[in-house]
């Protein structure tokens, strides 16, 4: 996905997702299918063990929330 070629992707309701931008000045944009509920967020951290993502590195910016996110092997 690229501004050139205007890609997007679908993330079906209820799907885990996470991203990460390869270039600077990246927009994100989020089509909702409910009015949004922050008490029914959920989410894991981008560099949990049990999820074994080879990310080709680490994030230079991430949310306080996303940071603080429990492990999985915490749930």
């Amino acid at each position: 996905m690229s501004a050139n070629n205007r890609l997007q992707l679908y993330v079906p309701e209820g799907f885990a997702h996470g991203y990460l931008t390869l270039t600077d000045d990246s927009e994100v944009l989020y089509q909702l299918a409910t009015p949004w509920q922050p008490l029914a967020e959920r989410g894991v951290p981008w560099d949990d063990p049990a999820l074994a993502i080879p990310w080709p590195f680490p994030p230079s910016v991430i949310s306080a929330r996303d940071a603080a996110l429990p492990r999985l092997a915490g749930l």
